[in-house]
């Protein structure tokens, strides 16, 4: 039987949408997946000194996880809108956008910074073990301090992405990785006759990993030919302030939203006792670098889809989310069946403690199952986002996890009793249903071929 050439055009499109999106996305994934690395690393170094600093690292990984996500909300807004004035070729529209994005990067950032150092005294009136509180003072201090070069850096990275120069990112990304791994060593654990920070150390070489990288980055920007029309000296634009901070602060609820959810699982592993936070923050040191892809695949996605919006080409949109969700399902797939089979070696690598252990294996066993509606809901919001399509994702993302996710884990784990399992598996129900209301609603939107 003889194929006509427009029968299959529309298949040899996709994958050729697909091949350019993961182009895109792979050193965006790659530089993501190693600013995780830097909490993999810290989970590693803490470890050795026990349980209880190792929970305490997770009561304050868990928190901080709302404020990078809350953040990075405004960057994303930020990235999109850079994206879409480079689709369109216009230096100066690039220049605004980047310059108040650092601008709303840096005051986001610094009230992040107090906030989050605002909220620990809250801690032992949430129920969190008075032994782990204890231990979290210097820790939580300067990761909250590590807010402002956190989100400046990332701002940058959105530009870096958006002019199709990714690997910049990546390069930096490595070097904070790089930086961070003899830092804990020394501050952690000390060098000759001194014996270091223990827990703050680890702290204090996360926060100087990250402000190197911002300084690197910075200099790049200013100084580099390849950036020099996003550095173009223009007016100040309230409108273009006014597009970001609605636009961001949309998205920024939404992704508080999930983090906040996200948050409170930790929180309720807490209520289970130091053994289960410290199992806990070892499934979500591994699951955080994992969860690197589809966030990758998100902002790749969310740039093609704005630098299609804005060179006028929304026919195409149908395509690109066909190709982001064949991309990440493929991916999700493939992590899910490693996570099955390596589970029980990836615990016994990260704590000593055989209750830890057990938890952990049994924790990953949950995550595994969760890794394609994951994916899914991760990516399908980026695409959401590049048609900046946010109020009603947001709306979804809020119900699906504060009114169905959190509800059922907590029945789950404390009323049906089945511990810190049925905290994850609560988590995992919310979040498959919004991986399938998000999908629906972006195809419904983007119409097209």
């Amino acid at each position: 039987m003889t194929i006509a050439a427009d029968q299959i055009k529309p298949d040899t499109t996709l994958l050729s949408e697909m091949r350019r999106l993961a182009g895109l996305s792979f050193p965006i994934v790659i530089s993501m997946a190693a600013a995780t690395l830097i909490g993999v690393i810290d989970t590693i170094m803490i470890a050795p000194l026990g349980t209880l600093p190792l929970a305490a690292a997770s009561i304050t990984t868990f928190v901080l996880i709302v404020f990078y996500s809350g953040l990075y909300g405004f960057i994303s807004a930020i990235g999109v809108r850079m994206a879409e004035a480079h689709g369109k070729s216009h230096p100066e529209s690039l220049s605004q956008a980047t310059r108040t994005g650092l601008w709303i990067g840096l005051v986001s950032g610094t009230v992040g910074m107090f906030v989050m150092l605002s909220l620990r005294p809250v801690l032992p009136l949430i129920g969190q073990p008075p032994e782990v509180v204890a231990l979290v003072g210097g820790y939580w201090t300067a990761m909250a301090v590590m807010l402002i070069p956190f989100t400046l850096f990332y701002a940058l990275k959105g530009l870096f992405d958006a002019i199709d120069a990714p690997w910049i990112g990546v390069g930096l990304a490595f070097l904070a990785v790089a930086l961070n791994v003899p830092a804990n060593w020394i501050l952690i654990h000390g060098i000759g006759g001194w014996d270091g920070f223990g827990l703050l150390g680890a702290g204090l070489a996360s926060l100087i990993s990250q402000t190197v990288s911002l300084g690197l980055a910075w200099i790049i920007w200013r100084r580099a030919s390849l950036t020099k029309d996003s550095r173009l000296p223009v007016a100040r634009s309230a409108q273009e302030r006014r597009i970001q901070l609605k636009e961001g602060t949309t998205i920024a609820t939404g992704y508080i939203g999930e983090g906040g959810a996200y948050a409170c699982t930790g929180l309720m592993m807490g209520w289970l006792g130091a053994t289960a936070l410290a199992a806990n923050q070892i499934v979500n040191a591994v699951a955080g670098v994992l969860y690197m892809v589809p966030l990758g695949v998100a902002i790749a996605v969310s740039i093609r889809v704005g630098q299609a919006i804005g060179a006028g080409n929304r026919h195409r949109l149908r395509r690109i989310g066909l190709a982001a969700l064949g991309l990440i399902i493929g991916w999700m797939t493939v992590v899910m069946s490693c996570l099955l089979v390596t589970r029980g070696w990836l615990a016994n690598q990260l704590s000593n403690d055989p209750e830890v252990i057990g938890i952990a294996t049994g924790l990953f066993l949950v995550v595994a199952a969760m890794q394609v509606a994951d994916g899914v809901q991760g990516t399908m919001l980026g695409a959401a986002r590049g048609m900046t399509d946010n109020t009603i994702p947001v709306a979804i993302t809020m119900v699906c996890y504060w009114v169905i996710a959190l509800p059922a884990a907590y029945v789950l784990a404390f009323v049906w009793d089945w511990g810190p399992s049925g905290i994850w598996i609560g988590y995992g129900m919310g979040l498959a249903l919004a991986a399938t209301a998000v999908t629906t609603r972006f195809f419904l939107r983007a119409g097209g071929d």
